[in-house]
């Protein structure tokens, strides 16, 4: 019985393209792969890259040893017997506890309650961990 020795260049993916392959080998390669969304095409902006302008949160302040710069917000002030008074004006976005463990949850929680905003439980339901340590807790709800 005879071998044929391997080829030396890979073959021909029908899934995916030469560049999704390039990465693949150079990450296998380097043990470092880039990070970005499930299914995105472009790379995640770097801390670097962003620009925060404070005059779009708040006017700027005049005196700033007596003007306070207020960053709270207030969701559903029109509308809602009970509207979500938040510290900050970001919240944190629904991972449900299928994607994060009970001890990521409830770090989530903790963090939410400290800097004054929401989390969200995401489509895995709410855990007792984050409910435990989340002040405010937004509930979604898929039918």
């Amino acid at each position: 019985m005879t071998y044929r020795n391997p080829p030396t260049t890979p073959r021909k993916s029908a899934t995916f393209d030469d560049y999704t392959l390039s990465e693949i080998r150079r990450a296998a390669a380097t043990g470092i792969y880039d990070i970005r969304g499930a299914g995105a095409k472009r790379k995640l902006p770097h801390f670097d890259d962003l620009l925060f302008l404070g005059a779009s949160i708040s006017r700027y302040p005049l005196e700033g040893y007596r003007e306070r710069c207020d960053t709270s917000v207030v969701l559903g002030s029109r509308h809602a017997k009970k509207p979500i008074e938040l510290k900050i004006p970001i919240t944190i976005a629904g991972m449900s506890f299928g994607s994060l463990s009970g001890p990521a949850k409830e770090a989530l929680g903790r963090g939410a309650t400290l800097s004054g905003t929401s989390t969200t439980t995401g489509d895995g339901g709410m855990t007792e961990e984050e409910r435990g340590h989340s002040k405010q807790l937004v509930y979604q709800y898929l039918p």
